[in-house]
């Protein structure tokens, strides 16, 4: 896997959170390459979608985000983050932490593998505070 170049890191890492901010989907998806797979407990919570917790391909991954932009947020879903990322070149990291200067949030870890200045493989970690948001959806989707 070849170096993505700084200003397309920086890019990715402005452009995701901007468009999910503004619910864009089509600029949400310019992000990702066509072949690209996420993983996020949130998949598994959305009933009907994927029972896996793994989507790939770019038509699979438009409808959870099309889905899920949709919804209305919550109190937990400031989207507050510090600014920080970290990169090498092949990966970026960064945290939406629990603990924001208006209050707790759901607390998650996005971390994305990069190719030709696209997200290739998108990876969302929740800590405590989401895990617990995500229960009862989970508990409802098993059922």
């Amino acid at each position: 896997m070849t170096e993505t170049p700084e200003a397309d890191i920086r890019r990715i890492y402005e452009r995701w959170h901007a468009t999910v901010l503004a619910r864009d989907i089509d600029g949400l998806m310019a992000l990702y390459a066509e072949d690209a797979i996420l993983e996020s407990p949130l998949v598994l919570a959305e009933s009907g979608i994927d029972a896996s917790g793994i989507l790939t391909g770019k038509p699979a991954i438009r409808r959870f985000f099309d889905g899920a932009l949709r919804k209305p947020g919550s109190a937990l879903g400031r989207w507050y983050r510090t600014g920080t990322f970290f990169s090498d070149g092949r990966q970026i990291t960064w945290e939406y932490p629990r603990a924001t200067p208006e209050g707790d949030q759901v607390d998650l870890v996005e971390v994305m593998d990069l190719a030709a200045g696209l997200i290739a493989h998108h990876r969302v970690y929740w800590g405590w505070v989401g895990f617990r948001a995500l229960t009862p959806s989970l508990n409802a989707s098993a059922r």
